[in-house]
């Protein structure tokens, strides 16, 4: 009975202490253990010592915990989602900040059985440091070719065998591990996260980063284009927006001939250019008028020798007559 009582006021104590963590942090985020190795986990601690306080619970425990603790909003929606082994991370940072940072804290690791690529991996060629043996027949197997060479087998090329999200197979995993290959991407992965009253699940917190890039920088130039065209000022905009606005008062000055100094240059230029083109105009309206005169002159030329032609052929024909 003694022990019993002993087992029951730890129990009791720890879920107090777990009680008083949760208090102390706006956010309880819940990731599991699965895959997670004992090193990787040590790691992630120092890594974020200073952002969250990873502890692990038992599921009933934090059950427990969370029925005593009143004075957290709606902390009860969090029981339907304490499911397989898990650890908990109580923080402050915004639940997205946690995500980014979870993800630059993995880290590569040897594959075993069942784990997935997180890349294609492929195995270089070039000397594989090991003796000739069992290795060889164990390097076909997974479709690499090789060689004997100074007393090392080599890999003859670079080889893909296994594409990214792949399963690592078993013939496939104590290979790599063999040759220094890494391909599997080792952390944790958020489920889900209490903040505040709110449940977010896993599939809301993933985040494609490039994605939203792209789209912040879309709607950031939507928005400046909108409110360049519709005149409407901001810090951002106001220097493109008296630009254009220069420039829209420029041409108009130009276009109707309102002289200012600064285009009174432009407007003399303008008028000038127009002078030569109308002169252009008039200098080719009279060439063709000077064609047409001379062209009517020659034609009277040619009629009149032609009248002289046949005169000259009628008095032949009537001295001939005379003298017949």
């Amino acid at each position: 009975m003694t022990e019993q009582r002993q087992v029951l006021q730890e129990k009791t104590k720890e879920i107090e202490e777990i009680g008083k963590t949760m208090q102390r942090y706006k956010v309880i985020a819940l990731a599991s253990l699965q895959k997670v190795r004992a090193a990787q986990l040590q790691e992630l601690r120092k890594k974020l010592r200073s952002d969250a306080y990873l502890l692990v619970i038992k599921n009933s425990l934090m059950k427990r915990a969370i029925a005593k603790s009143k004075d957290k909003p709606d902390l009860d929606k969090l029981e339907a989602h304490l499911i397989g082994a898990t650890i908990y991370l109580f923080t402050d940072l915004n639940p997205f900040k946690l995500v980014l940072l979870l993800e630059k804290s993995k880290v590569l690791t040897t594959a075993k059985s069942g784990d997935i690529a997180a890349f294609d991996v492929v195995v270089p060629a070039g000397n594989t440091g090991q003796p000739p043996g069992p290795i060889i027949s164990q390097l076909g197997a997974v479709g690499l070719k090789t060689r004997i060479e100074s007393g090392s087998v080599w890999i003859n090329k670079d080889t893909l065998v296994a594409k990214k999200g792949e399963v690592i197979s078993q013939r496939l995993a104590p290979i790599l591990s063999k040759l220094g290959i890494k391909p599997v991407e080792a952390g944790l992965e958020l489920k889900t996260v209490y903040d505040e009253g709110r449940i977010i699940t896993e599939e809301q917190l993933r985040i494609d980063l490039n994605q939203i890039r792209e789209d912040v920088k879309k709607a950031h130039k939507t928005a400046f284009y909108l409110s360049i065209n519709s005149a409407y000022t901001t810090p951002e905009n106001i220097g493109f927006l008296l630009q254009k606005a220069y420039q829209d008062a420029y041409r108009l000055s130009v276009n109707e001939n309102i002289p200012t100094k600064d285009t009174i240059v432009d407007i003399l230029r303008k008028a000038n250019m127009q002078v030569l083109s109308l002169k252009a105009q008039l200098d080719k309206h009279e060439k063709k008028a000077e064609g047409k005169v001379e062209e009517k002159t020659e034609d009277k030329k040619t009629e009149k020798k032609s009248e002289q032609k046949t005169e000259k052929e009628e008095k032949k024909t009537e001295k001939k007559t005379e003298k017949g």
